[in-house]
């Protein structure tokens, strides 16, 4: 025997891989087959080979996995075939079997796991890390509830925008629990689908049961031993006949004890909302947000309304469960005022999502990401020309306003701008062709990235969304682009959702799906005031033009988030399954009141990490994710975090300044924050020192927490039908005297908050925390400017009566505001200064 070489010795190891495959042929005689075999060799290579004898070309493989399992013994093609054929399908020949892709998924995963699945079961994926962090973070946060007291009724809220995979992750939670009794509640009836198709598809939930209206299983005559899921909307669910008693067809609901309850697509605030409003379409509830906004007094209302006490669920829905479970898809952190405290809520925001898939691309280069498909967002801003800025400035600082350039009148064919002429220049400078600006053009030499002009950007605008401010503006806008010779916007079919004609809510979508068809032939320009903005996802819309004003940075961005689903083509070239091709790496939005939209970005920056205490490191790390270029009239920039803040507080004057620090956010005047001062003595003391107190009469709080209680319970028997009409009218007249005498605490403790800019007006101690000028440095001048003593003052911190998150962003901005203001003068306010104070914590200046 021959001594064996030293390579004979250190041998490599093969890399062979049992892989199973499956191949579809597109002809007739080859309908509804599946060719199932097995290889160790690249798939795409074997079918090749086998293909090539018969010359064959019209062939696709429709699955490639591995036969192992994870004991490590292998599954081979005949085990595979025999699974199928035990299930009822049929082997037609040899290798080849008809049944569908999905059914050998099953019967695979069946012989992956050993189990035997009912049904299509035949996902397998895992959770992704954050998945399985928001099960564990409710899991513990439900157990530690139950812990102190078995009865409680525990609430979670997920903050996550689309594309979490919550309906997947709340099942996950579900199944962690134990439950058997699942209730899902939603204010958007379209998104049944998910909640559905999650359940029978993946392997986790074989053998649960899925019930809706839609379903049409008799919810009485399900398995009581297996996990059972109801879904169900708002609207169907509290439904009640004339006499105000639950409907017949939904007596067993209250009946059933309810192990997790989980409303999905929740919105803030949702609870104190009538019927009708809950139930509005996108175009009314946007239109009446944006008018409270629009109101000093109506969002003084609003914020205070956000005080009031929180309703039960079971006032609002009548059910018993053990846990509530809400599903929001609101990209803020800091909005869910006094509804849920930190640890109740888990976030998963644009910044999260798109950090991980940077993280996942760095640590894995090699693997398929699973965030590869969500795009990164663009924000390009454009300054119009002086000569439409004329037509409609608006504002303190003349900002372009958009709801005023696009005015209209009329419906359908008889909807016309009331700047026709104006807008069509608009039209035409937004595909390059508007003639005084390509001469200026021509001398500066530059040509800036107009939306329907830049080679770069046509391909994101084959399939956009126009945001108008109301529906006369969407059928003007119609109109106008179809006239005879507007000839470049021919090429683009153009669909109206909004009005009454579009229909409700989601019927809005069909035309559309319609007229983009696959999205590869066709090109299309949806306009809308405000259907399709939430909870729809059209893969082909790549831009978005924002042509109203918002006031809320939470409108903008859910409208802004339509653009960001992910567009990408599943096996592209027909011979690996798991191959897939990115067609939208990035989005658009294309906006044209730029320091209206940078305002909207910095206030969304601030609002996603309000635990940042420097407003420009949270902007920074978003427009790192979200970059953003700028059109001045004449050169197109990229913008930092540091510049963003400076035009969105260049949008800022004295007086909204003044106004940061009249908002009723600054102060809690809600029963807990009330009953807290009312305990403890020295509180009580301190806020009669508040100038005008006294005024307010004796036991003012006392007065505010009895009315309010007395309220709920007349409220209580009013949802039962048993009030008498004096009843009634003393529990309007009750609830008007307790608001009002609310208000009026919180505007004495607001007017104490506007004391404090004079104070930092007059305090040169900048270096340090406001918090410290007020405690180390100048407590007499405080005393003096407020009427407090430090020690009051110091206490009503403690107890939650200032907001301070809020009253560091007032801090920021006005020393950044004063700063600016001396700067232009010519001064340099604190030669060397490295810090602002803030009113608690301190950050760099630069």
């Amino acid at each position: 025997m021959n001594k064996p070489t030293i390579e004979e010795i250190l041998a490599p190891k093969p890399t062979l891989q049992p892989r199973i495959y499956a191949y579809s042929i597109d002809d007739q005689s080859h309908r509804g087959l599946l060719k199932v075999g097995q290889t160790t060799r690249e798939v795409k290579r074997r079918v090749a080979e086998q293909v090539k004898t018969a010359a064959i070309r019209n062939y696709r493989i429709e699955l490639s996995e591995s036969a192992l399992r994870d004991d490590g013994a292998t599954i081979s093609d005949h085990e595979l075939r025999a699974a199928l054929v035990r299930k009822g399908f049929e082997n037609v020949e040899l290798e080849w079997m008809r049944c569908s892709v999905s059914d050998v998924k099953t019967a695979l995963a069946e012989l992956h796991t050993g189990q035997q699945f009912t049904g299509t079961h035949h996902e397998t994926f895992a959770m992704r890390r954050e998945q399985a962090e928001a099960v564990k973070k409710t899991h513990e946060y439900f157990h530690s509830i139950w812990n102190e007291d078995m009865h409680a009724v525990p609430r979670f809220l997920w903050n996550a925008k689309m594309r979490f995979g919550k309906t997947f992750t709340a099942y996950q939670l579900a199944k962690k629990l134990g439950t058997k009794r699942v209730l899902v509640v939603t204010f958007k009836p379209a998104v049944e689908d998910a909640w559905r198709t999650d359940i029978e598809s993946h392997v986790d939930f074989d053998g649960w049961q899925y019930l809706s209206r839609s379903s049409g299983s008799d919810p009485r005559q399900i398995d009581r031993r297996k996990p059972a899921v109801y879904f169900g909307s708002f609207q169907d669910l509290l439904g009640r006949d004339g006499a105000g008693n639950i409907k017949p067809k939904n007596e067993w609901l209250h009946e059933v004890n309810w192990d997790l309850v989980v409303f999905d697509e929740y919105h803030f605030g949702a609870w104190r909302e009538t019927a009708k409003e809950l139930f509005e379409g996108e175009e009314e509830m946007i239109s009446r947000e944006e008018a409270r906004l629009d109101d000093a007094r109506h969002l003084k209302e609003r914020i205070a309304d956000l005080q009031e006490p929180l309703e039960k669920e079971t006032d609002f829905l009548p059910i018993t469960t053990k846990a509530y479970l809400y599903l929001s898809g609101t990209p803020f952190k800091a909005l869910a005022t006094g509804e849920f405290i930190e640890e109740q809520i888990f976030n998963w925001t644009y910044t999260d999502e798109q950090r991980a898939k940077e993280t996942f691309a760095a640590k894995h280069p090699t693997e398929r990401n699973p965030y590869g498909a969500l795009p990164q967002m663009r924000l390009l801003t454009y300054q119009m020309p002086d000569e439409l800025l004329a037509i409609a400035s608006a504002g303190e600082f003349d900002e372009f306003d958009l709801n005023a350039f696009f005015e209209a009148s009329g419906t359908g064919a008889k909807a016309r701008f009331k700047h026709k002429s104006d807008v069509q220049k608009w039209l035409d400078i937004i595909r390059g062709g508007y003639a005084p600006k390509a001469v200026e053009l021509l001398k500066t030499g530059t040509r800036p990235p107009f939306p329907y002009s830049d080679v770069r950007l046509l391909p994101y605008l084959q399939h956009s969304f126009w945001f108008l401010p109301n529906v006369a503006s969407c059928h003007a806008m119609a109109n106008l682009l179809s006239e005879k010779h507007n000839t470049f916007w021919r090429q683009y079919e153009v669909v109206v959702a909004a009005g009454a004609s579009a229909g409700i809510g989601l019927e809005a979508l069909p035309p559309v799906r319609k007229a983009i068809g696959s999205g590869f032939e066709s090109k299309t320009i949806t306009l809308s005031c405000g259907k399709l903005t939430t909870g729809v996802t059209v893969p082909q819309w790549s831009s978005m033009l924002m042509l109203r004003n918002l006031k809320s940075p939470e409108t903008y961005f859910q409208a802004a988030f339509r653009v960001q689903s992910p567009w990408s083509l599943k096996n592209p070239n027909g011979d690996n399954p798991n191959e897939e091709e990115i067609l939208k790496p990035v989005c658009f939005v294309f906006d044209f009141a730029p320091t209206r939209a940078l305002r909207q970005l910095s206030e969304y920056g601030i609002g996603l990490s309000p635990n940042e205490s420097n407003p420009e490191n949270a902007i920074r790390e978003l427009v790192s994710f979200l970059p953003v270029l700028a059109y001045d009239g004449a050169n197109m920039t990229q913008i930092d975090a540091g510049g963003i803040l400076d035009i969105a507080m260049a949008g800022t004057s004295a007086t909204l300044l003044a106004r940061k620090w009249e908002s009723a956010l600054l102060v809690n005047v809600d029963n807990a924050t009330l009953r807290r001062i009312l305990d403890n003595p020295e509180a009580m003391a301190a806020v009669e020192r508040i100038e005008g107190w006294r005024s307010l009469g004796d036991n003012i709080i006392e007065t505010i927490i009895n009315k309010s209680e007395k309220v709920k319970a007349l409220k209580n028997k009013a949802k039962g039908g048993e009030l008498t009409e004096k009843q009634h009218k003393q529990l309007t007249e009750e609830e008007k005297e307790y608001k009002s005498r609310r208000k009026l605490v919180q505007e004495k403790l607001i007017k104490f908050a506007t004391r404090i800019p004079a104070f930092m007006y007059l305090t040169d101690f900048r270096e340090n925390t406001l918090q410290d000028v007020i405690t180390k440095l100048e407590p007499e001048l405080f005393l003096a400017v407020t009427g407090l003593t430090i020690q009051d003052f110091h206490l009503l911190v403690r107890l939650g009566v200032f907001n301070t998150e809020q009253m560091n962003q007032a801090v920021f901005a006005f020393r950044r505001y004063e700063d600016a203001s001396l700067r232009y003068t010519g001064i340099e306010s604190h030669k060397g200064l490295s810090h602002y104070g803030l009113y608690d914590t301190v950050v760099a200046k630069e």
